[in-house]
């Protein structure tokens, strides 16, 4: 199987040189059962490459289980990896497999695996090498056959040297290291996402497809995409829904994308626009996203200033009021949960946190 072909049957987009070179390296270690650390930044396309591996195995008839550990508590991490007993603890009504036997033969997809607790890690080192461990609640070992990809969005040695990480579990998961650079730097790329995305979602829904104007992809292009290839989707298909006239030009996009040189003064002045009704509530509801966002960034230096008063008060404000850094984290956390509608997904991503930590935050401010 060639590059290209390897690209059309795993559905990998991108000319860039760093791309294809990744894709060779897929391609050579695919058919090994080495472990494979996938880092990158969040959105560049981290679990595309790990179904691309496991569909070039030799285990691709076998099942490949992706598991997010940040987005899993702590305190079920452990059971939903290696399974329990029934009655190991409160609430275990019956025995139920864990992870690693489900993936038994095939590949264990480890997201986030930064998130891990300390604890769950030293049993993760052990069944990588052992190829064993044992369900809760079980006096017996469970044999798997099991390849492992992890991926992390987070820089791994920082995290070892910060003592958040297990420095043997990261070279045991480093054998190979596959790094996806960011859209940023793949800009050549974002013509072939773009059309790709514009025609697979008007498949899907069964809509016309709308043409694209060059003007629109320069403005593509000169974007920096922080949300890497998933930002990109989400604006191309929110552009393809909200478009009206089959044509995505500059305006279809200059609201979905962030301007960094725009600000907006006088936020709260009502603005008269002349267009139709509709119109006029679509920029107003995009504009209210951009301030939601704009407002969370706030909200989060915020904190940042008020731990640095804390901790570091200067002698100007000695008799200023000073707020605990619990009740600054408890009141972002309350107004992150009452601007996504208790959406906890979204609550976790605008304060830049796992959700397994959200939900420890919320159980601990009794939110």
């Amino acid at each position: 199987m060639t590059i290209d072909e390897f690209q059309k049957e795993f559905g990998i987009i991108g000319r860039a040189k760093e791309i294809r070179d990744l894709i060779d390296i897929s391609m050579q270690v695919a058919r090994s059962d080495i472990s494979i650390l996938i880092d990158g930044e969040s959105g560049v396309g981290k679990e595309i490459f790990a179904r691309a591996i496991h569909g070039y195995s030799n285990r691709a008839n076998k099942p490949l289980v992706s598991v997010n550990c940040g987005a899993i508590p702590e305190g079920i991490l452990e059971s939903e990896l290696f399974g329990h007993r029934k009655g190991s603890f409160t609430g275990a009504v019956e025995s139920r497999k864990g992870y690693f036997e489900i993936a038994d033969g095939g590949t264990l997809f480890l997201d986030e695996i930064s998130e891990m607790p300390l604890t769950t890690q030293v049993k993760l080192l052990r069944a990588i090498e052992t190829r064993e461990f044992m369900k809760i609640g079980s006096e017996t070992v469970t044999k798997v056959d099991v390849r492992f990809i992890t991926a992390t969005n987070k820089d791994l040695q920082r995290e070892v040297d910060a003592k958040r990480f297990r420095e043997d579990l990261y070279f045991r998961l480093k054998a190979v290291t596959l790094t996806i650079p960011p859209l940023r730097k793949r800009q050549g790329d974002i013509e072939e996402f773009a059309r790709y995305f514009i025609s697979n979602y008007c498949e899907e829904n069964k809509i016309t497809q709308p043409k694209i104007t060059n003007e629109a992809l320069d403005l593509l292009r000169e974007y920096n995409w922080p949300g890497n290839v998933r930002e990109l989707r989400n604006a191309i298909e929110t552009a393809v829904a909200l478009n009206r006239n089959g044509m995505l030009d500059v305006s279809s996009f200059k609201l979905l994308i962030k301007n960094e040189e725009t600000e907006f003064t006088n936020r709260n002045l009502p603005v008269f626009l002349k267009k139709s009704s509709e119109e006029a509530d679509r920029e107003l509801l995009y504009r209210a996203l951009f301030e939601l966002k704009k407002d969370i960034l706030e909200l989060k230096d915020l904190i940042t200033e008020r731990h640095r008063e804390v901790y570091m008060p200067s002698q100007q404000n000695e008799t200023s009021e000073v707020v605990s850094l619990d009740d600054a984290q408890r009141e972002a956390i309350k107004n992150a949960l009452e601007y996504s509608k208790g959406n906890k997904r979204i609550a976790a991503e605008m304060l830049n946190i796992s959700e397994r930590t959200l939900y420890r935050k919320i159980k601990e401010y009794m939110l």
